[in-house]
Formats: structure tokens, C-alpha cells, sequence
């Protein structure tokens, strides 16, 4: 299993903004979490995606979930906040919101399925990293302070592309991110 890793601190605290959701933790005070990620499925939940997201406290799944069994499944392992992709088109799919914003240990995340289609600045809005999938290629980037995260596709493969999700490790408002490759 092989991972990549990035690092970033935020400096600040905001108030969250309408619509931000906060995530509930299990750690001590709310310092520490693990939030899991995962993106492009497309119907598909493999079993080596639910074991890489086993102990998470938060999911966010990025867009092109493919079927609402895979919110089901993902929400018996931790809270799931989910965002539309360019596929979820089904009638199901439509209470989806296509962004989302989570406050979680002190950093906000946003999410969003196209990194392209991002309509914010994020550093700007205090976010401290955006979370997107689409293209279903992991990895993890730093620009002007902001972590951006694309944990791949968890679903059917893509090419010869690797299938992947990804782990942040949030403390106190700093965010580690770690791709997760799936040995499938």
C-alpha cells in the first residue's frame, strides 16, 4: 500500500458560514479527526474501500456516487457529507447539494466534485483544503496555504489509472492528507 502525504496549518479561526456542517468527533474537545474521502465510485463500493475508511470519524464522498446504497453503506462506517458529480443524475440525486462546507478540528473543508468548476477563492474564505474528485486521478497538492484533495476513483477503474481514496488527519486546525491506494 503506498501513500503519498501533505501537511498544512491554518492560522485562523472564522465563524462558520451559512450552511457549513459541522462534524461530530470522537475525539477529546474536538482537537483531533480523521476524516475519510472518497470519490467516484459510480455504483460501486469496493470492500477494500469500506476496510481503507474502517475508524474514520467523517466521510465526505466527492461526487459521482452512482447509486444511494453507497451513502447507506458509507454511513455505517461514520457521518457522510456527500456532493453531486457531473454523473449523479437520477432523480435521487437531486437533494444533493453540488458544494459543500464542513468545519471539522478547527479547519474548514470544502468540497466540491470539479476542482475546475471552484468559484471561490478558498484561501480568501479561510478554507484550509477543497476536497474534489472528477478527474480520478489522486493527489494531493499545497498551493497558497490551501490543501487541495483528490483521493481518485474508489469505483470501476479508469484506464490505468490506480483506485484510491484518501485520509485527512485534522489537528487543531492544521490538515494532513494521505492517498490510500486500494490493492485490487
Amino acid at each position: 500500500m503506498s501513500r503519498r502525504e501533505s501537511g498544512r496549518r491554518s492560522g485562523s479561526t472564522r465563524d462558520s458560514p451559512p450552511g457549513a456542517t459541522p462534524i461530530a468527533r470522537r475525539s477529546r474537545a474536538g482537537a483531533k479527526s480523521i476524516v475519510g474521502v472518497i470519490s467516484d465510485t459510480h455504483g460501486l463500493l469496493r470492500p477494500q474501500a469500506v476496510a481503507a475508511l474502517a475508524g474514520v470519524d467523517a466521510i465526505v464522498h466527492a461526487g459521482d456516487i452512482g447509486a444511494p446504497e453507497v451513502l447507506t453503506a458509507l454511513a455505517r462506517i461514520a457521518p457522510v457529507t456527500a456532493v453531486r458529480g457531473n454523473n449523479d443524475r437520477e432523480r435521487w440525486a437531486s437533494r444533493i447539494p453540488e458544494t459543500a462546507t464542513l468545519d471539522v478540528a478547527g479547519a474548514r473543508l470544502y468540497v466540491i466534485h470539479d476542482r475546475h468548476a471552484l468559484a471561490i477563492d478558498p484561501h480568501a474564505a479561510g478554507v484550509s483544503a477543497v476536497i474534489s474528485g472528477h478527474s480520478h486521478r489522486p493527489a494531493i497538492e499545497e498551493r497558497d496555504g490551501v490543501l487541495f484533495v483528490n483521493p481518485g476513483s474508489a469505483g470501476p477503474r479508469r484506464f490505468t489509472l490506480p483506485v484510491a481514496t484518501a485520509r485527512l488527519r485534522v489537528t487543531r486546525g492544521a490538515v494532513r492528507g494521505e492517498i490510500v491506494l486500494l490493492d485490487v
